[in-house]
């Protein structure tokens, strides 16, 4: 591949990248968007996390596992209880985060 076609493929990526994050952002503002579809998309946020932490969550080691040797189902426990109560995202993921830590460092595995 020559150094021009690399330099292009770099460009157009640039551009797509930065197109599809200005265009929601331009022209769906709040005040467009009809009150179902807001409350719709509420539930976003929610949902990627859950997509991104669901599989770290249940699969320990490459493997199933919902025993209590799986150290992450056992610290989601409380995290998720910190994320109830708090309603914050970084706060619940600051908190779960202290708890693997801590955990590790007092040799759970």
């Amino acid at each position: 591949m020559s150094d021009l076609t690399l330099l292009w493929c770099c460009l157009g990526a640039t551009f797509l990248t930065i197109l599809i994050k200005i265009l929601p952002i331009t022209f769906l503002n709040a005040d467009s968007l009809p009150p179902f579809l807001r409350r719709w998309l509420d539930f976003v946020p929610v949902a990627v996390m859950g997509a991104l932490c669901g599989s770290d969550i249940f699969f320990y080691d490459g493997r199933f596992d919902l025993s209590t040797s799986n150290l992450y189902l056992v610290v989601s426990i409380p995290t998720i209880i910190c994320g109830i109560l708090s309603k914050n995202y970084f706060l619940t993921i600051a908190f779960g985060l202290a708890l693997i830590i801590g955990a590790r460092y007092l040799g759970y595995s």
